[in-house]
């Protein structure tokens, strides 16, 4: 399941996502074990963000099993089951403070070479 983190991640941030965290909610939750939470500068960036992560994951045989937001591009949810990936404009991350709710999970370190393609 990690691997399917970092590659949502990196496959993300080949699409200049930045400030990536990766909750793990395995204790807090029922329905997913892993929030990958991003941010694109814009909603055009946003969705460019949201399809690579897709298109990426889908590639490798794993298909989203809900999507959610790609039309306002505003916050945008890939629903995994084990993941789910938040991909945020930065006014729609301030504004629903994902990590600020979830303050009290676990952290996963994101590596260097999770970011490789990152600029």
């Amino acid at each position: 399941m990690l691997g399917l983190v970092r590659m949502a991640v990196r496959l993300a941030a080949d699409k200049k996502a930045h400030d990536p965290v990766v909750l793990d909610m395995a204790e807090a939750v029922g329905y997913t074990d892993y929030f990958v939470i991003l941010s694109g500068g814009s909603t055009r960036q946003a969705k460019a963000i949201a399809d690579a992560v897709s298109e990426g994951l889908r590639a490798q045989g794993v298909r989203v099993a809900h999507a959610a937001g790609e039309r306002e591009a505003e916050w945008i949810l890939l629903d995994y089951l084990d993941l789910v990936v938040h991909v945020f404009t930065p006014d729609a991350r301030d504004f629903y403070r994902l990590e600020a709710l979830w303050r009290d999970v676990p952290r996963l370190p994101i590596a260097a070479d999770d970011l490789d393609g990152a600029d």
